[in-house]
């Protein structure tokens, strides 16, 4: 790990993120590092924010999201992709995978099947194929992320086949996977999961996206089926709006072969200006309702049932350096949270953050 980390800090130095090469060459070496400052008004003693937050997890802390190195090469026929990484994202959201796996943010290999159409085929470790936000905070309209994608997949491993139409507008993949946000397979378990992605581009201005999923989380003496889908759309409203709006719902077995359901569903919209060619502000509503604990546990009598609100300001200080402030609202049914030392159904958050792509 030390030397390839070594090797890809001696060239990212000489190359930009979204780099554009005279030279066309096929390999491309790129960094993106995020820090950050989050005061969280519960004042936890052990810095960490709620359990159900991934990105952005450290409270009264100068920390570190995101460290990214990336090395890119694409052909005609081949492509590759490996990214190595640290910081508190990888720390929270990647604890269940073994040794030097969590510090992998992709790896995989891909190969064109066909000489006249864009069809591949690609094994690896990928970012998901679920939702519209990253780990890349700059690539999000909002700072921290929403409830929706913290808790679903951020990353997957496996294999995808997938094709772009001619003209652009349709891009549809099919997938197997080795499980919910997993490298590794959950022990115990033999069945793959599956996935497929849609997505659709009618116009310049508008994206509509259509993900699912289907398998378990669980070795196969308690398997308990999981499907789900997220659906969302983005929509540029003019040269200074833009508009996303999600979806996401899911259901699996209350216990193995039972005809039961256990539901969740999380719906978010945001709202992003353009106020000037540096600045630009966002808002965010948000609510999620996991009742009976499958993504989120609580252990209160209603579950998570929560609402947020947010709104955050970008000043992007040079092209590649961006800096950014936001507020964060969460109410809950429940009194799931800590404020002033006591339990509370509301928890408030101000984070900012830095980011420098090169």
């Amino acid at each position: 790990m030390k030397p390839l980390l070594s090797i890809l800090l001696s060239v990212c130095s000489v190359h930009a993120f979204a780099q554009s090469d005279s030279t066309a060459s096929p390999l491309v070496f790129s960094g993106y590092i995020e820090t950050y400052y989050a005061f969280d008004f519960g004042n936890p003693a052990d810095h960490n924010r709620p359990g159900f937050v991934y990105s952005n997890n450290r409270h009264n802390e100068v920390a570190l999201n995101l460290g990214l190195l990336k090395a890119a090469y694409n052909t005609e026929k081949v492509r590759a992709n490996l990214g190595l990484m640290a910081g508190t994202y990888p720390n929270a959201n990647l604890a269940a995978e073994p040794g030097v796996l969590k510090n992998v943010f992709e790896a995989n290999v891909g190969v064109r099947l066909s000489a006249t159409k864009n069809l591949w085929v690609d094994a690896g470790i990928f970012p998901a194929h679920i939702g519209f936000e990253s780990a890349v905070g700059q690539d999000c309209a909002t700072l921290t992320r929403s409830m929706l994608a913290d808790n679903s997949p951020y990353y997957e491993s496996g294999a995808k086949i997938s094709y772009t139409s001619d003209n652009g507008k349709w891009f549809l993949s099919a997938l197997v996977l080795n499980g919910w946000q997993r490298i590794k397979t959950v022990d115990g378990n033999s069945l793959p999961a599956f996935g497929t992605q849609i997505t659709f581009k009618p116009t310049a201005h508008v994206t509509l996206n259509s993900s699912s999923f289907v398998g378990t989380d669980k070795p196969d003496d308690q398997r308990q089926m999981r499907y789900f889908h997220n659906f969302y759309g983005v929509f540029n409203l003019g040269e200074k709006l833009v508009a996303t709006a999600g979806f996401d719902f899911g259901a699996e077995q209350s216990a193995k072969g039972s005809s039961d359901y256990n539901y969740w569903y999380s719906p978010v919209l945001i709202l992003k200006v353009m106020a000037s060619e540096k600045l630009s502000v966002a808002v965010r509503g948000e609510y999620y309702a996991d009742e009976n604990g499958v993504i989120i546990a609580t252990g209160s009598p209603n579950g998570f049932q929560t609402f947020g609100a947010s709104a955050n300001a970008d000043y992007r200080i040079y092209p590649n350096v961006l800096w950014r402030i936001e507020g964060k609202i969460l109410r809950s049914k429940d009194e799931i949270f800590t404020l002033d030392g006591k339990s509370s159904g509301q928890n408030y958050l101000l984070t900012t953050a830095l980011t420098v792509a090169f």
